[in-house]
């Protein structure tokens, strides 16, 4: 599985001369290029990546739905992610990210779909699962891969819950946009 911390997301971004700020702008434009449509499932990021592309004027063109599963429940109830999954690697592992993405691409017909689940802190890690450590899905017709992120304490930012959700939704509007370059329609 890929790791990718916060200075490979922020690297990645400038090598693609994408800027943080218009990322969900550039998402919906390539999703509309590509005649794609995305779907997300958020935990840790409480539904920013379903806000930012929502910013964006026309997105109901090209954006299927966004389910913030915040509790385990959600996450098996309305995504599907396993009992056992749950009870066993928990919600942070790249299992249930896998699952997660699996489940809304499966609710929404989406051709893209992406799923965050981490621990954004300050609070709540662990030394197996540290703050800023999460998994992002991601699921299209052809595969599902996780991702591993671990987004905690660069750049002299400890453990910042606002830094940690900005890059992981950064993280999954980047993956949105290169899958379109991956999917043939």
């Amino acid at each position: 599985m890929v790791t990718l911390t916060d200075v490979d997301i922020i690297r990645l971004l400038r090598k693609n001369n994408l800027d943080q700020d218009t990322l969900h702008e550039e998402a919906v434009a390539k999703l509309r290029e590509t005649g794609l449509k995305a779907a997300t499932a958020e935990s840790c990021t409480g539904g920013l990546v379903s806000e930012r592309i929502t910013r964006v004027s026309g997105a109901s063109g090209v954006f299927e739905c966004g389910v913030c599963s915040y509790s385990n429940r959600i996450k098996e109830t309305v995504l599907g992610v396993s009992h056992e999954t749950l009870s066993v690697l928990g919600a942070v592992s790249a299992e249930t990210a896998i699952q997660m993405a699996e489940g809304v691409k499966k609710l929404s017909g989406a051709d893209i779909a992406v799923s965050l689940t981490g621990i954004a802190g300050p609070t709540g890690g662990t030394a197996e699962k540290p703050v800023g450590l999460v998994f992002m899905g991601v699921c299209t017709d052809e595969k599902a891969y996780a991702v591993r992120l671990t987004l905690g304490g660069s750049n002299n930012i400890v453990n910042s819950r606002e830094y940690i959700r900005r890059l992981a939704s950064d993280a999954a509007l980047f993956t949105m946009i290169s899958e379109c370059y991956n999917i043939r329609k």
